[in-house]
């Protein structure tokens, strides 16, 4: 496959800070964007809360790359949040966090959404993990980005990583997305015949003050407006770098797939949103432990074996792409459960024990740093 290079990466985590010993989000971001931004520059960012950190790597051209990069960011900020008395953690929610304590980032970008959505924008305290694959042009990415769809909530199910919500057990895999949804222009998006036809939904946006950008776009897979990638945003952000690389080399190799597929003159069956949202729904609720349709043949089948048909399908362009090891710990997600699994277990373990759900994705998130 000769244009593999065109498929890069460039990954987006969304960290909480934490109190080590109230284990509550803490208003820390500055000390941390301060000293991150000495040593990492733009790879650091604030988020609209001030108990949030995001980074994000530079251009990466293969897994490898962005496993060394992921692994950099993470550490630094990590380190940083240790200098200053602080931890982070990689979780899609807090699990006893009220919003309404939170503090939003003095910022007039930040002002302007709160000013606009109120309560939704400040409500919305949550941590997810996008992830940049390059497109050869905007024209080709609309139609990877129509098919790419169908696999969001495979995706998504692997990544499920927050089953609290203000210090109740949510009974969801994933609440983080319930809360999202709230805001406009989320969710799983329609098919687009063409690149010009989505621009013009995008400009119909902009002139009739819906938006000032394409960025207000917030969909679970977007065509970038200012770069050349195709943007997937559906992902809670996993508490390990390993679930982070794998569920990156899993989306690098759909849109691989998928190319190949368009350069033989094939194609993938487009399904409609509506259909999506049953799969998305399930992902939500259940993660990996429930199932999910198989459109095409219109039955319920276990989330996982379906997840394993995926890998199946995207077999043959792995080791082209040169990620078979990261995409072989889907195998160990599937095993150990995903990050929502793994503190349901903590909590039940220790009667119900929030503080030591908070300790265990403190320590997960510091693995192999």
């Amino acid at each position: 496959m000769k244009k593999l290079p065109l498929f890069t990466l460039g990954i987006e985590e969304e960290f909480q800070i934490i109190d080590p010993e109230s284990r509550d989000l803490r208003s820390h971001m500055y000390q941390i964007l301060e000293g991150g931004k000495i040593i990492l520059k733009e790879q650091v960012k604030a988020e609209m809360h001030d108990s949030v950190i995001e980074v994000g790597t530079e251009i990466c051209y293969n897994i490898q790359e962005a496993r060394k990069d992921v692994t950099n960011l993470r550490r630094v900020v990590a380190e940083i949040a240790i200098q200053n008395g602080a931890r982070i953690a990689s979780a899609g929610t807090h699990p006893f966090a009220r919003w309404q304590d939170q503090t939003i980032t003095d910022d007039p970008r930040y002002a302007k959404i709160v000013d606009d959505m109120k309560d939704v924008a400040r409500g919305n305290l949550i941590f997810g993990l996008h992830v940049h694959v390059g497109i050869p042009s905007r024209e080709v990415g609309v139609h990877l980005m129509n098919a790419a769809r169908y696999f969001l909530p495979h995706i998504f199910a692997l990544s499920a990583n927050s089953p609290f919500w203000e210090g109740r057990n949510t009974g969801f895999k994933s609440f983080r997305t319930k809360v999202f949804d709230r805001f406009p222009r989320t969710g799983i998006p329609d098919s687009f015949d063409s690149a010009a036809q989505y621009d013009a939904y995008i400009d119909t946006l902009v002139k009739t003050n819906c938006i000032d950008n394409g960025k207000k776009i917030w969909w679970d897979i977007r065509l970038h407006p200012f770069f050349e990638t195709v943007e997937f945003r559906i992902c809670d952000v996993p508490m390990r770098i390993d679930e982070t690389i794998a569920l990156a080399a899993l989306m690098q190799a759909i849109m691989a797939k998928l190319y190949k597929l368009m350069q033989s003159n094939l194609t993938f069956r487009i399904y409609s949103r509506a259909l999506i949202n049953e799969n998305k729904w399930r992902a939500a609720r259940y993660g990996t432990e429930g199932k999910m349709i198989d459109f095409g043949k219109q039955t319920e089948l276990e989330a996982k074996l379906l997840i394993q048909e995926l890998l199946d399908f995207v077999d043959d362009v792995v080791d082209d792409l040169g990620s078979r090891e990261e995409l072989n710990y889907i195998y160990k997600m599937l095993a150990q459960g995903t990050g929502a699994d793994r503190q349901l277990a903590v909590f039940n373990a220790t009667g119900g024990d929030l503080k030591a759900v908070v300790d265990y994705i403190i320590t997960e998130t510091h693995l192999g740093l």
